[in-house]
């Protein structure tokens, strides 16, 4: 792990980032429509190279089928390590009853008392990751 002041940390592998998207199910996916960014805390699960959700008609899937650039983030910290994981990528409604049926046989429910019907699909352009150690600020 390097340990200058500016770069106290090490990026991650992709392969390493999806280990951590892959034994992760909480995360932040985050929108813009007209230059207003918003952020939405969703549950997830990262199958066969792409990320999954299950929402409602609401603010965010508005804001998502407006513009389908999206970015999402997960994050961690253990004992004497933190690490975040950013995918940036793009996000499509799931419409065909064949891909639906296909999606409900997956491990993926909603966290709250609610019924999602709608399946949201995130295409990775680009992911990335970083940990570092823990530690308290070094003296001069």
């Amino acid at each position: 792990m390097t340990t200058n002041d500016e770069h106290p940390g090490e990026a991650m592998s992709t392969q390493d980032a999806w280990r951590f998207l892959e034994h992760t199910s909480f995360g932040r996916l985050a929108v813009s429509v007209a230059g207003v960014p918003n952020i939405f805390p969703i549950n997830y699960l990262a199958h066969d190279g792409r990320l999954l959700m299950r929402t409602n008609p609401g603010t965010k899937l508005a804001q998502l089928t407006v513009n389908n650039a999206v970015a999402f983030e997960i994050d961690g910290i253990a004992e004497s390590e933190a690490w975040s994981v950013v995918v940036e990528g793009t996000a499509r409604v799931v419409e065909s009853q064949s891909e639906i049926d296909a999606l409900d046989l997956l491990p993926l429910a909603p966290w709250i008392r609610t019924r999602k019907y709608t399946y949201v699909e995130i295409t990775p352009g680009n992911v990335s990751g970083f940990r570092f150690g823990l530690g308290t600020e070094p003296e001069r």
